[in-house]
């Protein structure tokens, strides 16, 4: 018996079927016959796939067909014309079959491979083997992780074994008892006495396996097998071979001796490799050994189901990637705890820039080889590959201040400033920027006057908001700001970066507002679309004009008015808090309805205009009826 964690398969078809094979014993020529229990669900499914791995050993044709053709296996579609053919008494070559050749036992090694894999219970597949050795005298190998075979033992028909073991526990009058040991202990020995497979293994174990060898592989030799596959790539196997002892670490830094995941994650990297030199020839060979570190680590906690896969969708490249460090590792942040760990474990003592691939990411989660992701990380790549060119204030937000040489510090600093006083970064890094430069100046660091500094960034912040987007996640990104505690300095600049960023929202909405607003009555099936995925909890009537909502709204059909009014029925009940402020334009559009409609002949159109106006004082009316019950409640506190 071969027990062991990985590499097994590998060293059975490497080492130990070549060297049976290879040998004579009293004259005879030793074959083997190998097979895996991955997926068998009957025992009747092994019995089929000896019968085919021996008839495959009978046809001579065969048998020197797959030896010139490097074959070690048949084919499964192949397998099924092979078994009709024998079924009918008939090889492939029109003989019939030898039964002295079938039914010779003497010179044959059974290999049977995945025990702890199969479906089918462990102690009916060993009693079964069991025939073979004692009653037939075959030799017999069985290769298995007894480690995963122990805990399935334990954890198969979990459910099943619990009921019943709290049944019988009730029976017996122990269940209620609950002065002696916790109850889950109780249930968990009782499963242990009732259902002790793992004891019926040993002892099966004992009786049919006469040696046990214990499998630890080398990793070098293995993992020079996987590369081997590459040999036609030469540039890839090249590059491959001299990072050997990269793989090497960073697969055993996954800490899960999965080769099936290394296969394919190396698989993976082929694509990206080629992509790259395809595409980018001259690229550093430091960001290539990066680029293999991260498609090797994030297949493994991906595929190793070490993490969710969404533990990275949020992050967007590489600059946030280490802005989440810097932030994790100065303010011990527990939320990004994660990939502080992450990064801390895989790019130990080794020191790259860039480090997070979102293509390589997107490419391992999802299967899909982004090219616009792909060429937007390489452009950037190239330019920032030398950290010198990359911004001073991005240099600072990016990478621990520490870390930056004195001699370089102070034109770090005018050349931020000189940025600050143009306005050239986004709103929210003029926080965060300011945040430090009030961490140097309390630390002496620098020699700026306060006051005069939070005038410098006021007038920046000013100029910065004609460029910039409305910040959405403003906590989060102030959490990144990696020195020094809030203060009333910072408070200060928080208080005007609030006033302009609410200033860009209303921007961002008027925006929004005129393109959605722009497709009544025209537009509809776009207008519906946008409207309930975009516009349902903002607030979007206070930023478009209600006199020209109403023309619009008396230009569309009967049925669109219809069913606008049914939209805002439902939002207003789902959503009453959140757009509480776009009540007054509300009111005003209500309003405009009223005077249209009133003391006109009716009509379809106008009947449907008037019971919109009913709906809408409907919606106001819960705004007064919340207003009067808040009223209420604070006469009640006061008393």
């Amino acid at each position: 018996m071969e027990n062991g964690e990985v590499g097994k398969t590998y060293f059975w078809n490497n080492k130990v079927r070549k060297k049976i094979e290879s040998m004579n014993f009293n004259g005879k020529q030793y074959t083997t016959i190998y097979m895996s229990l991955y997926g068998i669900s009957n025992l009747e499914e092994i019995s089929k796939k000896i019968f085919i791995e021996t008839t495959q050993l009978m046809d001579k044709n065969l048998r020197k067909y797959m030896i010139s053709h490097n074959q070690t296996s048949i084919p499964e579609y192949a397998k099924t014309g092979i078994d009709m053919a024998n079924f009918f008494g008939v090889t492939q070559n029109g003989d019939k079959v030898d039964y002295g050749k079938f039914f010779a036992t003497d010179d044959k090694v059974l290999c049977f491979d995945d025990l702890e894999r199969a479906n089918v219970d462990v102690i009916d597949i060993l009693g079964y083997i069991n025939n073979f050795v004692e009653h037939d005298h075959i030799k017999t190998i069985i290769i298995c992780n007894e480690k995963e075979l122990s805990t399935k033992l334990k954890s198969s028909n979990l459910e099943m074994k619990t009921f019943i073991a709290t049944y019988l526990l009730d029976k017996e009058g122990d269940l209620s008892d609950v002065t002696d040991k916790p109850m889950v202990e109780k249930i968990q020995d009782k499963i242990e006495y009732v259902f002790d497979k793992a004891n019926d293994y040993e002892r099966i174990k004992e009786k049919l396996i006469g040696e046990t060898f214990e499998y630890a592989p080398e990793f070098n030799y293995i993992i020079n097998g996987l590369l081997m596959r590459y040999e036609t790539n030469p540039e890839l196997i090249r590059f491959l071979r001299e990072n050997t002892q990269l793989i090497i670490f960073t697969f055993n830094k996954s800490g899960t001796k999965n080769l099936r995941i290394l296969k394919h994650a190396l698989n993976d990297f082929k694509k990206i490799f080629e992509m790259v030199n395809k595409n980018y020839p001259n690229t550093n060979n430091r960001v290539l050994q990066t680029m293999l570190i991260f498609t090797i680590a994030v297949s493994f906690e991906i595929k190793a189901g070490k993490i969710t896969k969404e533990k990275f969708v949020n992050i967007q490249d590489n600059e946030e990637y280490k802005s989440i460090l810097v932030s994790s590792r100065v303010l011990m942040d527990n939320r990004q705890f994660y990939i502080k760990e992450f990064d801390s474990n895989y790019y130990y003592n080794f020191k790259a820039e860039y480090r997070f691939f979102k293509f390589i990411e997107i490419y391992v989660r999802t299967r899909i080889f982004d090219m616009k992701v792909f060429k937007s990380n390489m452009e950037v790549i190239i330019k920032t590959v030398d950290t010198d060119k990359l911004p001073a204030y991005k240099r600072l937000l990016t990478r621990e201040f520490w870390k930056i040489n004195d001699d370089q510090f102070e034109a770090m600093i005018k050349e931020i400033l000189d940025d600050v006083k143009k306005g050239n970064m986004e709103l929210i890094n003029m926080v965060k920027i300011f945040a430090y430069f009030n961490y140097f100046v309390k630390k002496n660091l620098i020699s700026y006057d306060i006051k005069s500094l939070k005038t410098t960034f006021f007038n920046g912040m000013n100029l910065s908001a004609l460029h910039s987007s409305y910040c959405d996640n403003v906590t989060e990104e102030l959490d990144r700001i990696a020195v020094g505690e809030p203060d009333q300095n910072i408070e200060e600049v928080l208080r005007y970066f609030n006033e302009l960023n609410k200033q860009l929202q209303d921007k961002m909405y008027n925006e929004k507002a005129n393109e959605i607003f722009a497709c009544i009555p025209m537009k509809m099936e776009q207008f519906y679309d946008r409207f309930d995925k975009e516009c349902m909890d903002i607030p979007i009537f206070k930023h478009y004009d209600p006199f020209q909502m109403f023309q619009r709204i008396s230009c569309a059909s009967n049925e669109d008015i219809v069913t606008i009014k049914e939209k805002l029925i439902n939002r207003a009940s789902m959503y009453q808090k959140e757009i509480e402020p776009e009540m007054k334009n509300i009111k005003k559009l209500k309003q405009i309805m009223d005077d249209y409609t009133k003391n006109k002949q009716d009509s379809i159109k106008l009947v449907m205009l008037k019971d919109f106006s009913k709906e809408l004082g409907n919606i106001l009316s819960l705004y007064k009826t919340s207003t009067s019950k808040a009223k209420k409640q604070d006469i009640v506190e006061d008393i």
